[in-house]
C-alpha cells in the first residue's frame, strides 16, 4: 500500500478524538467533506474500518483504538525531529531542562555552576511544569529534565540518578494525624490524596496541576500529599509534615532522550552527576 502521509494521521487522530466530523472540522480548519473523504480513502488503503458511524455517532473499532495510539506517537516523533532539526540549525546553541517548581532537592544552583565552569558550556534556560516534564524531553520541547522515579514515566528517556529522598506527608492543621512523629502508608488510608498530571495510570487521587495549587487545597482540608522530604520543608502557615517511613524512597533524576547525540547534553549530564 501507499505510504501513509502525517497530514491523513493528523486527520485521523482528530476524529477519533472528538467522535465528531463536524467538530474535528472545525478543530482542523477544513470542510467536513473532504475530511470524510479523507478517513474513508485511508481505511480503503489500509483495507481496515477504523471508525463506525451511524447517523447519531461516531465510534472507534479496535484497529481505530491501536491507529489512534500509534498515530499520536508517530505525530509526536514527528515534530520531536522537526524541533530538535531546527534546535541544530541554531547558531547560537542552547540547552533546555524542564523542571517541576521546587523539584531539584536543592541541587539546581550547583548542577549550573559546576557546568558553567565546563568547557563548551551553553546557556541554560530553565521551563517549569508540572505535568508535561518527560513529554517536553520526548517531543524536543527540552533537551533535558528533572523527573522522578518511580512517579514519572522514563518510557523513552535515558536517565542518571541524582539524588534518593524519604517521604513525608503534607498535612493541614488540626488534621487527626498532627499528633503523630511518624506516619505510616496503613494510617493514610481512605485520605483523599493528591495526584500529580505526570503520574503513573495506577496512581489515584485528585488532580493537582502546580505545587501552589496542592498546596492551598492541604491548607484547607481538602487534600494531603505524600512528597519528597525537601518539600515538606518551608512550609507556609497552615501546613504541616510528618515522615513517613515505609513509603517508597523517591530519587530525582536527571533524564534526556534516547536518541540524543548533542554535546552539549552529554556535558550538563557529566557535570549533573559530578556535583
Amino acid at each position: 500500500m501507499d505510504d501513509v502521509e502525517t497530514r491523513e494521521l493528523r486527520y485521523f487522530v482528530a476524529v477519533a478524538e472528538e467522535l465528531h466530523f463536524g467538530r474535528a472540522a472545525q478543530r482542523l480548519g477544513i470542510a467536513q467533506p473532504p475530511l470524510s473523504r479523507a478517513i474513508r480513502l485511508l481505511e480503503r488503503r489500509m483495507g481496515v474500518t477504523l471508525l463506525e458511524r451511524t447517523s447519531r455517532r461516531v465510534h472507534l473499532t479496535a484497529p481505530g483504538q491501536v491507529l489512534l495510539t500509534e498515530a499520536r506517537g508517530a505525530l509526536d516523533a514527528v515534530e520531536a525531529a522537526i524541533r530538535r532539526t531546527r534546535k541544530a540549525a541554531r547558531t547560537t546553541p542552547h540547552l533546555t531542562l524542564a523542571l517541576k517548581p521546587g523539584g531539584d532537592a536543592g541541587l539546581l544552583p550547583a548542577i549550573l555552576d559546576r557546568y558553567a565552569a565546563s568547557p563548551g558550556a551553553v546557556p541554560v534556560d530553565l521551563v517549569f511544569s508540572a505535568g508535561e516534564r518527560a513529554a517536553m524531553v520526548r517531543d524536543g520541547r527540552a533537551d533535558l529534565a528533572l523527573l522522578h522515579r518511580p512517579q514519572n514515566d522514563l518510557t523513552g528517556l535515558d536517565s542518571d540518578d541524582l539524588h534518593t529522598q524519604g517521604q513525608v506527608v503534607l498535612l493541614p492543621e488540626g488534621h487527626r494525624l498532627v499528633g503523630r512523629v511518624t506516619v505510616s502508608m496503613a494510617d493514610l488510608d481512605g485520605e483523599p490524596m493528591a495526584r500529580w498530571p505526570e503520574s503513573r495510570p495506577s496512581v489515584t487521587g485528585h488532580p493537582v496541576a502546580d505545587s501552589n495549587q496542592l498546596l492551598h487545597l492541604i491548607q484547607i482540608g481538602r487534600l494531603i500529599a505524600v512528597v519528597p522530604e525537601t518539600l515538606g520543608e518551608h512550609l507556609p502557615a497552615g501546613l504541616t509534615s510528618r515522615p513517613v517511613p515505609d513509603a517508597d524512597p523517591v530519587t530525582l533524576v536527571l533524564a534526556w532522550s534516547q536518541s540524543s547525540t548533542s554535546r552539549e547534553v552529554a556535558a550538563f549530564v557529566s557535570a549533573a552527576v559530578a556535583t
